[in-house]
């Protein structure tokens, strides 16, 4: 005989939200009021304050959704809220809810070495990059999803930076985009990588985002909420389950949860300057609004800061893999111990003409990405092999 696994229910955290911000603390208390604004405006067949406050207690715990037209207008009257506020719905009234809209920058950095390098820059357009913190070169290559840059460092980094214009509803939507376009972008980096490298190791690819929000979708006093969440949108998601409807209806309520709460985490620097521009970094990735285009960060600035961050990344990360596997780190010659200490003097040392806000998002994005340790350790070990 089989014991049934008991079933896990998942609290909807933004009922239980939405009641205690209104001073409800009971749900006794709350089921009176339904019943008030029911009868009030007329509502036919408005329950009992007894079984409203049964029916609340089987919604605010997960025990069943919320289907019964009744209490949805109910529950919308009392929260002063539309239907995908309180129950992320998906399949209908999207097309009704704000968009925001964003330039999502992704960057997929890998190592390759000089050789490989070489190998590339025989097969584009390659032209000097303009603007960049060290010396590399840029070429633009065909993909299937938005515009894509390829720059290349001689000392063996190379960065894919794909471009695309991305309109949502919702950041859960965002974060399931991001989730699933994340694994497509290895994958075509590596088939990419593989036409000049004899093996490429996916483990050793990522992508990092950045989003440069263009027009926001919430009340200004819901925006810098919103825009942190952004910053760490896996926060909304569970790793483990599949991405289908269900997950991202979750994450709907997840997310008018945490944007009723006023979300905030310990690992995101804040980098804008109030009345010109909001900016937050993490481990996870960035996003920036400006506010006054013209005394704000240009979108140049943030995606060179995160070229020079995310290539140097690949250059550690080699080492460190090297070094993990009992080796001597093996780089080419002129890229050793005293080429990464010029590079860790440009990415931690201010320019005489750096503005404030550049001097901002260029320490929370170094201190957000774990960079230095990383750093110096690869300049000891380079200079500790060097000695012999």
């Amino acid at each position: 005989m089989s014991i049934e696994a008991p079933r896990q229910f998942r609290p909807n955290l933004v009922l239980i939200n939405r009641r205690k911000a209104v001073g409800w603390e009971s749900r006794k208390r709350a089921a009176r009021e339904l019943q008030r604004l029911g009868l009030q405006h007329g509502i036919r067949g408005t329950p009992t304050v007894e079984a409203i406050e049964k029916a609340m207690y089987r919604h605010e715990t997960g025990r069943v959704t919320v289907t019964d037209p009744i209490y949805r207008q109910l529950y919308c009257l009392a929260y002063g809220a539309k239907p995908h506020d309180l129950f992320g719905e998906l399949a209908s009234g999207a097309e009704d809810r704000p968009h925001f809209s964003v330039r999502s920058h992704k960057f997929v950095p890998a190592f390759v070495g000089a050789h490989a390098v070489a190998l590339l820059r025989e097969g584009a357009d390659w032209t000097p990059a303009e603007d960049q913190w060290h010396a590399c070169y840029s070429a633009p290559i065909e993909h299937p999803e938005g515009d894509c840059s390829l720059y290349v460092w001689p000392c063996g980094s190379v960065v894919f930076h794909l471009v695309e214009t991305v309109q949502l509803s919702t950041i859960a939507a965002l974060a399931a985009w991001r989730l699933v376009s994340y694994s497509d972008n290895i994958k075509w980096v590596a088939d990419y990588l593989s036409r000049f490298l004899a093996s490429v190791d996916e483990s050793a690819l990522y992508v990092f985002g950045a989003h440069w929000l263009t027009e926001p979708a919430w009340p200004a006093e819901l925006t810098e909420a919103a825009l942190r969440i952004m910053s760490t949108p896996s926060v909304l998601l569970h790793r483990d389950r599949p991405m289908d409807d269900e997950h991202l209806a979750h994450a709907e309520l997840i997310e008018q949860s945490l944007l009723s709460g006023a979300y905030d985490h310990g690992g995101i620097e804040s980098f804008g300057v109030r009345g010109i521009s909001s900016g937050y970094a993490s481990w996870s990735g960035v996003v920036y609004h400006p506010f006054a285009t013209e005394r704000a960060l240009a979108e140049s600035e943030l995606v060179a800061c995160l070229l020079a961050v995310q290539s140097t990344w690949a250059f550690t990360d080699a080492i460190t893999r090297q070094i993990e596997q009992g080796k001597d780190p093996d780089m080419s010659p002129g890229y050793g111990w005293r080429y990464l200490r010029g590079v860790r003097s440009r990415l931690t040392t201010s320019r005489s003409r750096e503005t404030g806000q550049h001097q901002a998002m260029r320490r929370a994005i170094l201190r957000t990405s774990d960079l230095m340790p990383a750093l110096e350790q690869a300049i000891e070990t380079l200079r500790d092999t060097d000695r012999g």
